[in-house]
């Protein structure tokens, strides 16, 4: 048995070896030059609007650093990767680089040197970027200031932190690809498409992952946990979550440019989203992303409710007299919120899906919708964590979930004390 194991580690092994040969054999050093001229004007412009529409300077800034020097720590199940430096700095950021080594990390997940990137670099989308956009990106980067920060050295378990490791996750899960427009649907629905599939790369939050980090196609936006934050990002397919389908289109928009609307606000993520990318874009491109959304078709939900029992009547109790003291002031008595400030609790899709991870999150760590010219100055929600208890907390999001005619499965004070213990 123990040779049985050997010779099948040592085979996974010789596999590993064979592709990664095979993927680096494939991708070695390009020897191009860097443009010798300076950007236009327009291809800057153009370039700093794609870079909004990616939210890139999100992950490619520290905090309190030089905006795209880099070294934002994103933690993964596997341990942390750093962002890396997109000035032109020649030593530690793409002051070297050439227009076809941009395209091939863009376009296929390289770096200058052929180097395998991790996928928390999101290629998987970006392969899908038309080349005209991918070089007005690059003229966009390189007119910027050059700041000489060293990238940081990911911190990454073995395997993970092998080229060995990442080729044969990209033999399993990624293909290089190019978006292609849908002769049967519109223009607008086309642009939405791309923008949502490629730079806005939706489906990297709003599907699941497997044990390996892999997602679904970027079709999939069926919904998924956000790896280490703790936030859950609702299915835009599911009527029961976040599926948009008999949304009216303005309403859509409205979320987009501003992180409100009559039927949802945005919090945790979604609002960093608003914050740095969406609330920037024109109005046709926003549009274009609801029209898409919009047509998604509709996905099976995985709860019934009325199959939910009513909560223990000290559960319920206990929930009432929290959310009298606590909650009833901004939400209302009957759940029923304060329009444009107070998002109502009855009927909201947000307090009874399945997954209870955002509203934990809120309830303990507090949320805001973004600061945007839509809504300049946002209505939030204060922390509880060091005012209730678990068993507070799982009594009355408990509660809410089965008052006003929401019904949802109740929270139990172990899911709670799990997202504490684990942070934001």
């Amino acid at each position: 048995m123990k040779r049985l194991l050997l010779a099948l580690l040592f085979g996974l092994a010789g596999l590993g070896l064979l592709v990664w040969m095979f993927n680096f054999w494939g991708g070695g050093k390009l020897h191009d030059l860097p443009p010798g001229a300076p950007p236009t004007a327009e291809q800057v412009a153009r370039g700093a609007y794609l870079a909004r529409a990616g939210n890139c300077m999100l992950c490619h800034t520290e905090r309190g650093g030089t905006s795209y020097a880099g070294g934002r720590p994103v933690d993964t199940p596997f341990g942390t990767v750093y962002s890396s430096n997109l000035t032109p700095d020649t030593a530690t950021g793409i002051g070297g680089w050439s227009v076809a080594h941009f395209r091939r990390a863009l376009h296929e997940g390289r770096s200058r040197d052929g180097r395998l990137l991790y996928p928390a670099f999101p290629y998987t989308h970006t392969t899908r970027i038309t080349g005209a956009d991918a070089d007005a990106l690059f003229d966009y980067l390189r007119s910027l200031p050059p700041a000489n920060k060293p990238n940081r050295a990911h911190r990454l378990r073995w395997p993970y932190s092998t080229q060995a490791a990442l080729a044969v996750w990209r033999a399993m899960y990624f293909r290089p690809a190019t978006h292609v427009d849908d002769p049967a649907q519109t223009r607008e629905w086309n642009r939405g498409a791309y923008l949502v599939q490629g730079l806005g790369h939706c489906s990297a939050c709003h599907t699941s992952r497997n044990a390996l980090g892999a997602g679904g196609e970027l079709t999939d936006l069926s919904g998924g946990l956000i790896p280490m934050q703790n936030w859950y990002a609702p299915s835009l397919a599911s009527p029961t979550e976040a599926g948009l389908a008999d949304w009216p289109l303005a309403e859509i928009e409205q979320l987009l440019r501003t992180g409100i609307s009559p039927r949802a606000t945005v919090l945790g993520p979604m609002a960093e989203v608003v914050l740095h990318s969406t609330q920037h874009l024109d109005p046709g491109d926003i549009r274009a992303m609801a029209v898409f959304l919009k047509s998604l078709p509709p996905a099976p939900t995985d709860t019934d409710p009325r199959e939910v029992a009513l909560p223990a009547a000290p559960v319920r109790d206990r929930g009432a007299k929290i959310y009298t003291d606590q909650c009833m002031s901004c939400h209302g008595e009957g759940g029923k919120g304060q329009p444009g400030t107070y998002p109502a609790l009855a009927g909201n899709r947000a307090v009874t899906m399945a997954s209870t991870a955002n509203l934990v999150q809120v309830v303990l760590h507090g949320g805001f919708p973004p600061a945007t010219q839509g809504n300049p100055r946002p209505y939030g929600m204060p922390p509880y964590a060091l005012t209730l208890s678990d068993a507070d907390v799982a009594a009355v999001l408990t509660y809410v979930r089965t008052s006003w005619g929401n019904r949802a499965a109740p929270v139990s004070e172990l899911a709670v004390n799990q997202q504490r213990s684990s942070g934001r």
